[in-house]
């Protein structure tokens, strides 16, 4: 079994500081998030950026601004740039990001629920989003929140719209509208994607660690973040990401399994650092 990799997704678009103190916005807070999750075992950082005040931002200035900030404290890192942004901007909005050449980005993967809102993935947009990470050579993360994503991008992929293998999935599970965070659900999309392809696991709110465990049992990596929850336990907010990303790797240590680095990653995941 390969080495877990875990990513942090360290701020997110929509949670703020009135839930999580802790909750980065500015650039330099930004960065305390990154590093404290890159040293305490995350491989990867999945990277929103926001403006001073909290507000959600795709501007390729302010990515370039926080990626540049990031690789000076974290050299080594591999950054997967959101292309998701905020529910209600525009593709090519979201994908500014893409022109600053990451190794990765996110994919998503079609439309779904998310809580009250709609977040609108058409399938002209994943082909917009698809050639311009082929355009790129930027390798996709597919963010899969309901079970029916996992074939629109497989068939997508069958017809080279989008990048093929090797796939690296991102399974979001518990999010209100979409798809629960059961290991009946994550068994069944980690059996349906093409042999050879990589996975991760995303389990929100108080499904993080629920869906962690089964997740490094099985082989997947596992991201957790104030993306996907503010809380390390029931009750208790997380000072940092640090503290979220350390209680995987103990996790991962009681259940035998390694921690893998970013260089590590980047060999399992098909990945050349840029």
């Amino acid at each position: 079994m390969d080495k877990l990799i875990i990513t942090a997704a360290i701020c997110g678009a929509e949670v703020t500081k009135e839930q999580n103190p802790n909750v980065p916005y500015t650039v330099e807070e930004i960065v305390r998030e990154a590093k404290s999750a890159v040293d305490a075992g995350a491989a990867i950082v999945h990277l929103h950026v926001r403006e001073d005040d909290g507000t959600p931002t795709q501007s390729k200035a302010r990515f370039k601004e926080c990626i540049d900030a990031i690789y000076k404290e974290c050299p080594n890192v591999i950054l997967i740039p959101s292309t998701g942004g905020a529910v209600g901007m525009s593709a090519e909005e979201r994908l500014q990001p893409t022109e600053l050449m990451p190794e990765m980005a996110t994919l998503d993967c079609g439309t779904c629920n998310f809580g009250d809102d709609i977040f609108d993935n058409t399938m002209p947009m994943m082909r917009i989003f698809g050639k311009r990470m082929m355009e790129n050579h930027i390798k996709p993360e597919y963010e899969c929140f309901e079970m029916g994503h996992l074939d629109t991008i497989l068939h997508m992929a069958k017809k080279g719209e989008v990048p093929g293998a090797p796939m690296q999935f991102n399974f979001v599970l518990g999010v209100l509208g979409c798809t629960p965070a059961t290991v009946g659900n994550l068994n069944w999309l980690v059996s349906n994607i093409p042999a050879g392809s990589t996975w991760t696991a995303t389990g929100i709110g108080r499904h993080a660690f629920t869906l962690a465990a089964p997740t490094i049992m099985m082989g997947g990596n596992v991201r957790v973040g104030f993306e996907d929850n503010l809380y390390l336990e029931r009750g208790v907010l997380a000072k940092s990401n640090g503290e979220l990303v350390d209680k995987v790797v103990r996790m991962a240590k009681e259940l035998g399994r390694g921690i893998a680095t970013s260089d590590e990653a980047r060999e399992i995941l098909s990945l050349h650092k840029r």
